[in-house]
């Protein structure tokens, strides 16, 4: 088996067992520890995992030490900041002087961005709070400044410092606070303190759910095959890794070449099968296609030793072979969505490699391929934090559902945090449960072999890219695709930005047809008709073109307003046969077997 140079050289630690080793063609990235001394340090670092969030701390030290060292020899560097120290302060005092006793408009000496809603009530253009937040907004800007652009510092480590301070500033943003937020205020004074009532109720109410693990509230309204998941069909394969589910057509006639989605396994498959107002699913049957999804066996630390290969054989390829059997003679349009799509870029290359041309097409939603410029998740991939998150994962065998939400919320603090805790716990509201937030909430466990391979090798070593990913024992690249690409970035995607996605670009030569649409990493392809506020550009680059890059093909795409969907729809139908008959449903040899409903029981494992 021929194996990653780089991915042993001068570390020890990733020895493993030869019965692992067999195991996957992708070499295991950190193994059982080796000796007693080893045991006890990986125990001990688990242990402390809880307490920092899942954070490294020496990361986060060896960060703020490059800062700080840089900083230190920079004596110029420091003088400026200084200056723009004294500078604020005394634009700060002469405005303090003035505005009560003047008209001087408000957020004249620095306004909040557009994205930044803290400040959108109108109390906050009135004095003193106008005054509050100004100053805020200024502290904000000079430790952006003092953190940023020191010469001599890591890109990374600078990008870590940044922020890491951001989010120590949210936490102490005046809006955060009853007594300095004229919302909340306003609030208490409406009702008598009514909303300081409600919110300490919202408050023992999350503090018991969370103590005894019980789900979100409403979560009964939005029921997996009730509301959600509820497009009719059947479990036509199983296995130990996934259910693959065969939708029943919905119209008379369907396009011959059937479509296979292979989703995120870091989340349920169902966020492109929610109400059938916002299910992707039901756009396509309705469009005349028959869809199959996979849905992933949520893991627990029985799975620990499944690797990334497993995942690809026993979930892509397995599930490519049993649409192949049900609609012989048909090539298949394959979709993948996050790591879903990842994964299928990677079958896809080796399908490529071996001349197997069963793909007429593939589609990848939000799915990066080059991990170099992965957004401000990237933060969190380096040697320590990778280190740090495997022995967390070698304690207990999988990555819990509360350690990656914790990670996805950091990255969105003020959305998904700070402004919550005003709303529920200051201002004494609930935001009502949709069924996109209640898929959220319904997250899975990672095996600890698989994630471990999935950041060592994709993210911190970009093997995919780089030409050392192997699968069956040999490189594969993603040049080698040929197949018409289709492929989705959003505008707001904190994720998978929708700049690294658009990288497919140049990394296949292929056709590619790019979509960048509105919203966020779920919301922008959850994209129903009915939401009328979306809008999308989208641009082809015949193959073996020269490249565009983000920016160029930007200015050239054409914009569209409207859900992308249709787009994509017409894009498979371009490249599918006539309608004709609705394929048999299930294997030929399962005449005699009952079929299991959709969505099947591995959707339900919690």
């Amino acid at each position: 088996m021929e194996l990653s140079p780089k991915a042993f050289a001068g570390a020890s630690h990733r020895v493993i067992d030869a019965e692992l080793d067999q195991a996957s063609a992708v070499p295991p990235a950190s193994p059982p520890p080796q000796s007693a001394g080893d045991s006890f340090d990986r125990s001990l670092r688990a242990l402390l995992a809880p307490a920092t969030g899942g954070l490294s701390p020496a990361a986060l030290m060896l960060a703020f030490a490059d800062w700080a060292l840089h900083l230190a020899v920079s004596p110029g560097r420091r003088a400026e900041l200084a200056e723009a120290a004294c500078r604020d302060a005394l634009r700060l005092a002469d405005h303090a002087g003035h505005c009560l006793t003047t008209t001087k408009a408000p957020w004249s000496l620095i306004a909040p961005q557009p994205q930044d809603r803290r400040f959108s009530h109108v109390g906050w253009t009135l004095p003193p709070f106008n005054l509050t937040a100004q100053a805020f907004l200024l502290t904000e800007r000079w430790w952006h400044a003092a953190s940023t652009g020191v010469r001599g510092v890591a890109r990374q480590n600078e990008a870590i410092v940044e922020f890491t301070l951001r989010q120590m500033l949210d936490m102490l943003s005046p809006s955060n606070f009853a007594g300095s937020n004229p919302a909340v205020i306003e609030q208490t004074l409406q009702s008598g303190g009514e909303n300081i009532v409600y919110g300490l109720q919202n408050w023992l109410g999350d503090f018991m759910r969370l103590s005894f693990g019980r789900g979100i509230d409403d979560a009964e309204n939005f029921v997996v095959g009730r509301e959600v998941a509820i497009s009719p069909g059947k479990i036509v394969f199983r296995n130990d890794l996934i259910e693959l589910i065969q939708y029943t057509p919905t119209t008379p006639q369907v396009r011959p070449e059937p479509i296979l989605i292979v989703p995120a396994w870091i989340m349920k498959y169902y966020i492109l099968d929610l109400t059938p107002q916002d299910s992707l699913v039901k756009f396509l049957t309705d469009q005349g296609f028959t869809v199959f999804m996979v849905s992933w066996r949520n893991p627990t630390s029985k799975d620990r030793n499944l690797s990334l290969e497993d995942y690809r054989t026993l979930g892509v390829h397995a599930a490519l072979d049993t649409v192949q059997s049900i609609v012989p003679g048909r090539a298949i349009h394959a979709a993948g969505y996050c790591l879903g799509g990842t994964l299928l870029a990677i079958e896809a290359a080796a399908l490529s490699r071996d001349g197997d041309d069963r793909l007429k097409s593939v589609t990848l939603l939000a799915a990066q391929t080059d991990f170099t410029e992965a957004g401000e998740l990237s933060l969190f991939i380096n040697e320590s934090q990778v280190a740090f998150l495997e022995d967390m994962m070698w304690e207990r065998g999988v990555l819990e559902t509360s350690q990656m939400a914790g990670a996805f919320q950091i990255l969105r603090s003020n959305d998904l945090i700070w402004s919550r805790i005003v709303r529920d716990y200051l201002m004494g509201g609930r935001e009502p449960l949709n069924d996109l937030m209640a898929w959220n909430a319904d997250a899975t466990r990672m095996p600890y072999r698989m994630h471990s391979e999935y950041l060592r090798h994709l993210f911190l070593d970009n093997d995919l890219v780089e030409g050392r990913y192997l699968v069956g024992g040999k490189s594969i690249a993603l040049s080698d695709i040929r197949t018409p690409v289709f492929a989705v970035g959003t505008e707001w995607d904190h994720v998978a930005p929708w700049k690294s996605t658009h990288k497919i670009h140049f990394l296949s030569d292929a056709e590619v047809t790019y979509v960048l649409t509105t919203g966020g990493h779920n919301a922008g392809i959850v994209s129903p008709l009915t939401d009328q506020t979306r809008h999308y550009h989208v641009r082809t680059k015949p193959a073996d073109t020269a490249y565009l890059g983000p920016v160029e093909w930007l200015e050239g795409a054409r914009r569209v307003e409207g859900s992308w969907w249709p787009e994509w729809s017409k894009w498979l139908g371009d490249r599918s046969g006539p309608p004709c008959p609705p394929p048999r449903v299930g294997l030929p040899a399962d005449d005699s077997v009952k079929l299991d409903d959709a969505p099947g029981s591995y959707v339900l494992q919690r």
